[in-house]
C-alpha cells in the first residue's frame, strides 16, 4: 500500500477551510463567533412562511434543471428592477447551490487547464480552489488600503496580469473580505481590459444589497457597462440578502451560450438543488423596497457598532463600504501574525475572528489583518466588544 498522499497535487494546498477551523474553535471554547459570515437571526417572515407552505404542499422532489420557472422569473424581475439588467428567464438564468457552486461551475465551464484567471486578492477561499479544480492558473492583483483606509488596486498591476492565456476575470463587489465597493472608474478599467483582451468576466455580487450609505458610490454590476453583458456571468444568491445562508440557493445570469455552459457543468455537480426552497426565494425577491433598505440600514448600524468597539479595543480599523465584514489591523495590540492571533484569541478573550492572510497569495500584504463579522444581533456584538477590550486592558 502506498503511503503517499492520494489527493491530486493541485488540491493539496487546500486543507480544511479557515471558516470550519475557527467555527470549531468557537464551539470548543464557547467564544463569540465573529468569524463565519452567517446571521444569527432568520430572514423575512414572508419567505419563511412560503417555505413552510411549500414543504407541506408536496413540492419535495427534483425541480427542473435550470431552476423552477417562478424563481427564474423572479430573478429576472429583480435584476431589471434594481440594476436595469434584462435577462430572459428561459435560457439566461440558472439556479445553483449557492454562489459557491455558481463560481465553481462557471470556472469549470469556461477554463481549460493552463488558462489564466485574473482575480483580486484577498479573495474568498473557494475562488482559488475552483481555479485549481479547473487546472487553471490564478493571477492575483492585490487590493491595498490607502491613507483614507479605502482599498484600491494599481491599474498598471492589473494590466500586467493580463496576457495571452487570460481566459476570464473573477470580480467580487461588494468585496469579501475587505468590504470594498468597486467604483465606476475602477469597473471601467476592468471592463476595458476585458474588451481589449477578449476575455470573459465572472462577477460575484452576493452582497449587492449591502452597500452602505457612506460608501464611495452605489453598487454597479459590471455587466451593465458597455460591451460587458455579452461576456459576463453575473452571480448572486439568497443567502446574504435574506439571511438564509443554509439554504444554498444562488443563480447565474448571462448570455444564453455562457449560461448553457454553466448548466452543462452544474448538472454533474449537484444536478439540482433546494427544490422546496426555490418558491420561497421567489417570494423574497419580490419584497417591497422597504425590506431591502431596512435590511441595509440595520446592518449599517451593526457595522458602526462593531467598528467603534474594535477601535475602542485598540485595533486599527478599516471601515467597510459593504458586506458583512470589517477588517482590523492587530499591530497596535502587538500582533504580528493574524493566524497566531486568531488561534489564541478565543482563549485570551472569548472571541473568534478570521485571519485575512489566508485569502492572499501575497501573505505579507495581509499578515496583520483580521476579519470580523457584524451580521450578529446587537447584544452579541456588544458582548464581543466587551471581551475584546480585555486585550488592551491586559496589555
Amino acid at each position: 500500500m502506498t503511503t503517499t498522499d492520494p489527493l491530486v497535487a493541485r488540491m493539496r494546498p487546500f486543507g480544511t477551510t479557515v471558516f470550519a477551523e475557527m467555527s470549531a474553535l468557537a464551539v470548543r471554547t464557547g467564544a463569540v463567533n465573529l468569524g463565519q459570515g452567517f446571521p444569527d437571526s432568520d430572514g423575512p417572515p414572508e419567505m419563511l412562511a412560503a417555505a413552510a407552505e411549500t414543504l407541506r404542499g408536496g413540492h419535495n422532489q427534483y425541480p427542473p434543471g435550470p431552476g423552477i420557472p417562478a424563481l427564474r422569473a423572479a430573478v429576472a424581475a429583480h435584476q431589471r428592477r434594481f440594476w436595469d439588467l434584462d435577462y430572459d428567464p428561459d435560457g439566461e438564468i440558472v439556479v445553483t447551490a449557492g454562489a459557491t457552486e455558481a463560481v465553481a461551475a462557471s470556472i469549470l465551464a469556461l477554463c481549460e487547464p493552463g488558462d489564466e484567471v485574473v482575480c483580486f486578492e484577498p479573495y474568498y477561499d473557494s475562488y482559488a480552489a475552483s481555479i485549481a479544480l479547473a487546472g487553471a492558473v490564478r493571477r492575483p492583483v492585490t487590493l491595498r488600503p490607502g491613507a483614507d483606509g479605502r482599498y484600491a488596486f494599481d491599474p498598471d498591476e492589473l494590466r500586467t496580469a493580463f496576457g495571452p492565456r487570460t481566459r476570464l476575470v473573477l470580480l467580487n463587489s461588494p468585496h469579501n473580505p475587505t468590504g470594498k465597493v468597486f467604483t465606476a472608474d475602477e469597473l471601467a478599467v476592468v471592463a476595458g481590459l476585458c474588451r481589449e483582451h477578449g476575455v470573459y468576466a465572472v462577477t460575484d455580487e452576493v452582497y449587492e444589497h449591502l452597500v452602505y450609505t457612506d460608501a464611495a458610490g452605489p453598487h454597479l454590476p459590471l455587466a451593465g457597462l458597455p460591451g460587458m453583458r455579452e461576456r459576463t456571468l453575473r452571480i448572486s444568491s439568497a443567502g446574504k440578502t435574506f439571511s438564509c445562508t443554509g439554504w444554498k440557493v444562488g443563480w447565474v445570469s448571462g448570455p444564453a451560450p455562457l449560461v448553457a455552459a454553466v448548466l452543462r457543468v452544474k448538472q454533474f455537480l449537484t444536478f439540482v438543488n433546494a427544490g422546496p426552497l426555490q418558491p420561497a426565494v421567489a417570494v423574497a425577491l419580490g419584497l417591497p423596497d422597504a425590506y431591502f433598505t431596512g435590511f441595509r440600514d440595520d446592518l449599517q448600524r451593526r457595522r458602526d457598532q462593531l467598528v467603534a468597539g474594535l477601535a475602542d479595543a485598540g485595533f486599527g480599523v478599516l471601515p467597510p463600504e459593504g458586506t458583512y465584514f470589517v477588517t482590523a489591523d492587530i499591530g497596535a495590540l502587538g500582533g504580528r501574525d493574524g493566524v497566531e492571533f486568531c488561534r489564541s484569541l478565543p482563549e485570551r478573550c472569548g472571541v473568534v475572528g478570521v485571519p485575512t492572510q489566508v485569502f492572499y497569495d501575497d501573505v505579507e500584504a495581509g499578515r496583520r489583518l483580521v476579519r470580523f463579522a457584524f451580521c450578529k444581533r446587537p447584544e452579541v456584538l456588544a458582548e464581543a466588544v466587551t471581551r475584546l477590550r480585555r486585550l488592551r486592558e491586559d496589555g
